[in-house]
């Protein structure tokens, strides 16, 4: 008698949640065990698109667009959003989805997010791996850290978003980090240019609203350590000495566990998407096993 395989959705079912003050965007994907992937910003869930369509035979893979950015469109008017409201967002999120407590996968700004609703709604995470999570307020030389992207903001308000984003990303790959490969747009798939230019739309608010607010987040390691979720912190194997990879070492150290290594550096999942999506799923097998 031939085993009946379960159908597996190959293609993303678009969805939206109402959540105060935001309708929020979200895909779903594949069949499994549910796994909760959140980007960080100024991207939104195209940035995972490829490591959730690795992922998706093995997993019910939800990605989301967080608050503000992209096609999670804000309801009211634009107000600072710190990773409080944000992780708010994801625990609507999984208490709508159902199906019990969630693996959840965090990268860059969504990790703090991750970290945030792991400590504070425990029961609703079954593992927790976060990608780079930028913690500056974890760093012994934290005033620096805070005054260079205090003139990330600042050169924004003056020279505007380009300007800016080109310290932050200074910043967060670090000054000895080889710059980041310009695709050609003519050989990019038309997916990837309808992301860039969602990106290119999230600077504004991300820049005024997001990026101070999030970066100073202290996630609460007491609550995560007596919520006994198993956390996982990646480091990318190229990263250099930006503050994603530095706060990644220090939150590993602090919880107590090794780092687990990824190929490539802070854009890593989006770049080595199949190689990236093995190691996550070793890594869930791991932490959780049948």
């Amino acid at each position: 008698m031939n085993d009946v395989q379960p159908l597996v959705r190959t293609e993303a079912e678009t969805k939206t949640l109402e959540v105060p003050g935001a309708r929020l965007h979200y895909e779903v994907r594949g069949a499994g065990p549910l796994l909760l992937m959140i980007p960080g910003g100024p991207a939104d869930a195209g940035a995972l698109t490829a490591v959730a369509a690795a992922l998706a035979d093995r997993y019910t893979v939800v990605t989301y667009d967080q608050r503000g950015l992209s096609r999670s469109t804000l309801t009211g008017p634009p107000a600072d959003t710190g990773v409080a409201v944000f992780a708010d967002d994801a625990h609507r999120l999984l208490a709508a989805l159902g199906g019990g407590p969630a693996h959840v996968l965090g990268n860059s700004g969504g990790a703090l997010t991750a970290l945030a609703l792991a400590a504070r709604h425990p029961g609703q995470v079954r593992s927790l791996i976060v990608h780079e999570p930028p913690l500056p307020e974890l760093l012994p030389d934290r005033d620096r850290w805070r005054a260079a992207f205090q003139d990330v903001h600042d050169t924004y308000r003056e020279h505007g978003a380009g300007a800016a984003m080109g310290k932050f990303i200074t910043t967060v790959d670090g000054e000895n980090a080889a710059p980041p490969a310009m695709p050609d747009p003519s050989q990019m798939p038309p997916e990837a240019l309808e992301m860039m230019g969602r990106i290119q739309g999230n600077l504004d608010f991300f820049l005024s609203h997001v990026l101070l607010p999030v970066l100073r987040f202290t996630p609460d390691l007491d609550a995560l350590r007596a919520a006994r979720v198993p956390v996982a912190v990646g480091v990318g194997a190229a990263s250099g000495d930006g503050v994603p990879a530095l706060s990644s070492r220090v939150l590993a150290d602090r919880l107590g566990v090794e780092p687990l290594a990824f190929p490539g550096d802070h854009q890593g999942l989006a770049l080595d998407a199949a190689a990236c999506a093995d190691i996550i799923h070793a890594e869930l097998v791991r932490a959780v096993p049948a």
